[in-house]
């Protein structure tokens, strides 16, 4: 790897996933329908919102619905698919696909079970999701010297560190995005993919 090559994608030696970003794609269009449907029927977003009142009442489905639809309306949904299309093709990029689907999609369904029980009952976003794979990122940054023999870029290495810092802190003032950046560093650090993947 060049210099330069390296100077414009430093995680391009701990790339051990797809070249193309199909899943991630994939989510971004069902989670944009999704958005688009609620914007154009507001009447949708009761219907799938994150509610402990309708969730107590035997709607479950909440806690999955909530994952693709978006209490910010358009600028949550246009922040949040931005947050999505930088981090979800990061992340598939160096964890593969199915590492992926676990950090975006049990992460995410933690945040929204811990909203529920605690820190923001009502609402719904694909954010949680994404502190999921940021989660999972900061590990794999944070191990790829003992790991993997790479050293990512000093700038890399302090935000890798800042994350459960930040995520620790996001919890404590009651934020839902916090929990679910954790679990996604402890699922990272055993979905970590194998040395010997790499080509």
């Amino acid at each position: 790897m060049t210099t330069d090559t390296a100077a414009r994608n430093p995680l391009a030696a701990l790339a051990f996933g797809p070249r193309r970003p199909l899943l991630t794609a994939a989510v971004f269009l069902v989670t944009l329908g999704c958005g688009i449907a609620q914007l154009a029927h507001r009447p949708l977003y009761d219907a799938v919102v994150r509610d402990p009142t309708h969730i107590d009442n035997g709607q479950w489905y909440r806690l999955l619905t909530g994952m693709f639809f978006q209490d910010g309306w358009a600028s949550g949904l246009v922040s949040n698919l931005i947050l999505l299309a930088v981090f979800g093709t990061i992340a598939e990029r160096v964890f593969g696909r199915w590492r992926w689907a676990i950090l975006y999609f049990v992460c995410g369904w933690f945040g929204q079970l811990m909203s529920y029980l605690w820190l923001n009952p009502v609402g719904a976003g694909n954010s949680m999701c994404v502190a999921g794979l940021i989660g999972g990122l900061a590990i794999l940054i944070l191990m790829a010297p003992s790991r993997y023999g790479v050293t990512p870029p000093l700038q890399l290495r302090i935000a890798a560190y800042a994350v459960p810092v930040l995520a620790v802190v996001d919890t404590a003032v009651s934020d839902n995005h916090g929990l679910p950046c954790l679990l996604g560093m402890l699922l990272g650090y055993f979905l970590l993919p194998k040395p010997e993947l790499k080509a």
